[in-house]
C-alpha cells in the first residue's frame, strides 16, 4: 500500500461496495434473471478482489523476507479456515430463515385460504390432462412453487446479514491502526 494512501480509505472504500452490491441483491425475487444480478454481482465480485488484495497488503505488506514466509502460511491458513467458518454460518443461517419463512408461508396456503384454493385450482385444471393425478400434481407443484419462494426469500436475509457485516467493518475502521513500515 503506497505510503499516501491510509489503509483504512480502501478498506472502507471496498467495503462500501461490498456493501452497497449485497444491499442490492437482498431485493432479489424468484422473477430476478442476468440483469438483476448482474450489478451487485459486479459490485461484489471486484469489491472483494480489492478488498483481499488490501487485506493482505495491511497483514503482510510490512514484514521482512525472512518473517514473509512463516505469517504468508498463517496468513492463508487463517483465511482459508475463515472462510470455511464463514461458509458454515452462512449455510446454518440460510437454511434457519428457510425454515421459519417455510413455515409462515404454510400459514398462507393452507386450505380454506381463498388465495390458495384458488392457485391449486388453477394448476388442477392446466395439468388436466394427466386425468385422476392431476390434482396431486397440482398439489406438488404448488408446494414447489412455496418452498422456491422460501429459498429465495432466506437467500435476501442472507445478503443482508452480509450487507450489515460489511457495515460494521467500516464502523470499526478508525480502530485498525495504519502499520508501521519498519521491523
Amino acid at each position: 500500500i503506497s505510503a499516501k494512501v491510509d489503509p483504512r480509505i480502501m478498506v472502507g472504500a471496498v467495503c462500501a461496495g461490498f456493501a452497497l452490491g449485497t444491499w442490492m441483491a437482498s431485493a432479489i425475487t424468484v422473477d430476478w434473471g442476468f440483469y438483476e444480478l448482474l450489478v451487485p454481482q459486479i459490485l461484489r465480485g471486484v469489491s472483494l478482489m480489492f478488498c483481499m488484495v488490501t487485506i493482505t497488503n495491511v497483514s503482510l505488506g510490512t514484514l521482512s523476507p525472512m518473517q514473509l514466509r512463516g505469517a504468508s502460511g498463517l496468513f492463508n491458513l487463517t483465511r482459508n479456515l475463515g472462510g470455511a467458518v464463514g461458509l458454515a454460518i452462512i449455510n446454518t443461517v440460510m437454511n434457519k430463515r428457510m425454515d421459519l419463512h417455510l413455515a409462515r408461508l404454510h400459514e398462507q396456503v393452507s386450505w380454506g385460504k381463498t388465495q390458495a384454493d384458488e392457485t391449486l385450482a388453477d394448476i388442477t385444471a392446466s395439468l388436466s390432462q394427466l386425468g385422476s393425478d392431476a390434482g396431486a400434481a397440482a398439489l406438488s407443484r404448488l408446494a414447489g412453487i412455496v418452498r422456491r419462494q422460501a429459498m429465495t426469500m432466506a437467500i435476501a436475509d442472507v445478503f443482508y446479514l452480509l450487507t450489515f457485516l460489511f457495515i460494521g467493518i467500516i464502523v470499526m475502521l478508525p480502530l485498525m491502526q495504519r502499520p508501521s513500515t519498519g521491523t
